[in-house]
């Protein structure tokens, strides 16, 4: 190892320990120590290799070369400056894709949170854009408490993984990319920079239109070097312009402030706003402030912003390193200073968790401390908004999310799933991640400690699904006339004109039931509490205002042991402000009178798969396959003998050119021999089950001959197939895109659009 890379990995672990401006400092002390003893190596072996028992390195990345999609950083000026990112074949695959909603909009008039991801140096598991194969990997799902969301790397133009934006944005909250200097190679970059106010401008330009591009909200800028006082103007041309561009670009866009270099030049965190940094503060939307700030600092900083105060995001660094109530377990006692002091917070690395494996495991930690967050800040996002409204629970599939509830008490673990359903049926069976594919997340309730007399609730994935990876599943003992509520949604939907459908599928054992409570509020006519229910409940009239029998829906592809519950409820002029679960036991009819013991308690499991509310209960029509066009770039063939391999790139369009609706595709394959080419018309077998199949394209599965593979789902109308393996004497392969809907629909594959493919040499 050479002393040049000693210094980079000495400060990366002292980052988890020290403040960054003590950093600095050792930073240039190291650099003074081991500059000289690179020197003094080179003249002595001027011919060794600083690794030359090594293996030999892989070859550089090579953004051109058609791959396995990523997100990755830009590393230079240079490649800033040239545009070469749009030239990329990883570009058109990191577009997010899910519009914020409502669009344009800005920040609410309150004390608001933002969180700057900061996460082992980012682009780690995340950047596989078509889906990784790590179930443990690092997300986020407590979206309903954050306003703005930053994802951080210590590269120049952190460009932020769209399954992040894709995210977040479905929750409401804006996504911001990191523009960052810092250390000896920042300064060279700052004085190229800020050369010119016509350099200033083309790289504020230069970034904004990236932002535009990817579909994320705006930056954080974090200057931390020392910069020439003479180009001060240009810095401060440089915030202005962006801010200006973004603004123009996209109404309702960010660019943040770091508290770190002054109007000086000087690199002085100040940890409030003051004269030094607020002339950066005017000329942008807001400042996020250096963490190591003293307790008066939230009041003395509010004083300074005026009307602007809630653009104040008082920094929180989660690791602890001098931040002001030790940060770790204790973050809300910053949290608490700053919400009575009426300002912004910004919490910094909640990664923290994960990094620091928190006992007893992540899950558990990561629910248990932004319990912490929800109880001294309180909830800043409320769904369902607008329709059509769907969630099927999964959170990428990173684990179990365990409460356990007696009446309103709930406590949380989790664990590890590894499956994919469509409909009830099982399509897949391997560990993912794919922090796009997280549906609208439930506001589940924690607490530290539950009796014995419980059902506990788990957004869950070792458990059946019906639909993507998740549930909630419901488990314990319930006596016979009891019912346990839990709420899992907190909403603003007006209810105007005409029914809103409400749809759920459950799959339950014995007598065990779930229902949904919706409680609806109106300024003219009060509350309402309505239960949708598969059956009449006569012992539940008094606790709410109306019982509704729900209609049984049968579907022919549907698994067996799932039932499919369907409601329509007209409230003009009332809005949905909660949905909550019932769990209950169906007791059996009789005509004869019978005494009912409330103390009889039985066993009580139930599975409650996804929830659709939309303003129609007619189903999607999709395009036809005679619609689209369908097509292939990039093919390669590989393999050895006995067996062939095959990456491609498939893209579709419709043929009338209007942009496609579908948030989502999913992709199969079916490799057929000269005797099982389908013909035309001729139904697709059973989706197989591949338990060896990895996705991003990468078939394990040499045996499935004949029928149709899942393997993967786009967000965008393209996906690369990596090195699928082709079984022997497989002539032809059928790609198949399955459209999905936003309510959670999709289209009969037999129906959907293809990509017929021959195989080479055969």
């Amino acid at each position: 190892m050479s002393p040049k890379s000693i210094v980079p990995l000495v400060l990366q672990f002292l980052r988890l320990l020290i403040t960054r401006k003590t950093l600095v400092s050792i930073h240039r002390f190291l650099s003074s120590i081991f500059e000289p003893v690179k020197k003094l190596i080179g003249i002595i072996m001027p011919n060794q290799s600083d690794d030359q028992n090594s293996d030999p390195p892989p070859p550089p990345f090579d953004p051109y070369k058609p791959s396995v999609p990523i997100s990755y950083p830009i590393n230079t000026l240079e490649e800033l400056d040239s545009a070469s990112y749009f030239t990329s074949f990883h570009y058109p695959f990191n577009k997010s894709t899910v519009p914020l909603r409502p669009p344009n909009s800005a920040l609410p008039p309150r004390p608001r949170l933002l969180v700057c991801h900061d996460m082992q140096g980012g682009y780690v598991d995340d950047k596989w854009v078509q889906s990784g194969d790590n179930s443990g990997a690092y997300a986020i799902w407590h979206w309903y408490l954050i306003d703005v969301f930053v994802y951080f790397s210590h590269k120049l133009v952190t460009l932020p993984p769209p399954c992040w934006t894709n995210t977040a944005h479905r929750h409401g909250v804006k996504v911001l990319g990191t523009f960052i200097t810092e250390w000896d190679e920042g300064k060279a970059i700052c004085k190229e920079l800020l050369s010119t106010e016509e350099s200033a401008h083309k790289y504020a330009e230069r970034l904004a239109e990236l932002a535009v591009a990817l579909g994320f909200d705006g930056w954080l800028l974090n200057m931390e070097v020392q910069v020439d006082v003479g180009q001060i103007p240009n810095l401060k041309e440089f915030v202005s312009h962006l801010t200006q561009t973004m603004h123009s670009l996209l109404p309702g866009s960010l660019v943040i402030w770091y508290d770190s270099v002054t109007i000086d030049g000087d690199l002085n965190w100040q940890n409030r706003l003051n004269e030094k940094n607020k002339p950066f503060f005017d000329i942008s939307d807001g400042i996020f402030i250096n963490y190591t700030w003293k307790e008066d600092y939230p009041k003395l900083s509010a004083t300074v912003a005026g009307d602007r105060k809630f653009d104040v995001y008082m920094g929180i660094d989660v690791f602890g390193r001098g931040t002001y109530g030790g940060g770790q377990w204790t973050t809300n006692v910053a949290l608490d200073v700053i919400k009575k002091d009426d300002v912004s917070a910004a919490l910094f690395a909640p990664g923290w968790i994960y990094e620091t494996k928190q006992p007893p495991d992540f899950q558990t930690a990561q629910n248990r401390w932004w319990d912490l967050v929800e109880k001294s800040w309180g909830i800043v996002q409320n769904y369902p908004k607008v329709l059509p409204f769907y969630s099927n629970f999964d959170q990428d599939s990173s684990g179990i999310y365990v409460c356990f509830l007696h009446i309103d008490s709930l406590v949380i673990s989790q664990g590890h799933g590894n499956h994919i359903s469509i409909n009830g049926r099982q399509i897949l069976s391997t560990q993912w991640n794919n922090i796009s594919s997280q549906t609208f997340q439930p506001f589940l309730k924690y607490v530290d400690n539950f009796s014995s007399n419980t059902i506990d609730v788990r957004v869950d994935f070792k458990e059946a699904s019906f639909s993507g990876g998740g549930n909630l599943t419901f488990k314990g003992t319930l006596e016979a006339n009891a019912y346990v509520s839990t709420r899992l949604f907190l909403g603003e939907l007006v209810m105007v004109g005409l029914p809103v459908h409400f749809m759920y599928s459950v799959k339950s054992e014995g007598n065990s039931q779930v229902g949904l409570s919706l409680e609806f509020s109106s300024e003219m006519e009060g509350k309402k509490k309505l239960l949708i229910a598969s059956h009449r409940l006569n012992q539940f009239l008094r606790k709410f205002d109306e019982v509704i029998v729900a209609r049984q829906l049968t579907k022919s592809d549907m698994a067996s042991g799932w039932a499919v519950q369907e409601s329509s409820i007209s409230l003009d002029g009332y809005t949905l402000t909660e949905i909550a679960a019932v769990c209950y036991r169906q007791q059996p009819e009789s005509t004869e009178p019978r005494s009912i013991n409330n103390q009889d308690q039985a066993a009580y499991f139930a599975v409650l798969g996804h929830i659709r509310i939309s303003a129609s209960v007619e189903n999607t029509v999709f395009p036809p396959s005679t619609s689209w066009i369908v097509e292939s770039q990039d093919v390669k063939w590989g393999g050895s003998e006995g067996s062939k391999t095959v990456s491609l790139k498939i893209s579709w369009k419709l043929k009338d050119g209007k942009n496609t609706l579908f948030p989502r595709y999913n992709i199969y394959v079916e490799k057929l021999t000269k005797q099982e080419v389908r013909p035309l018309g001729r139904k697709l077998g059973n989706l197989s089950l591949a338990p060896s199949y990895a996705l991003n394209g990468k078939s394990m599965n040499s045996e499935t001959e004949g029928e149709g593979e899942y393997i993967g789902a786009a967000q965008i109308e393209s996906f690369y197939v990596s090195n699928l393996i082709i079984p022997f004497a497989t002539s032809s392969l059928k790609y198949i895109i399955q459209p999905c809907d936003s309510s959670g629909a999709s289209q009969d594959v037999d129906d959907a659009p293809f990509l017929p493919l021959n195989v080479e040499g055969q």
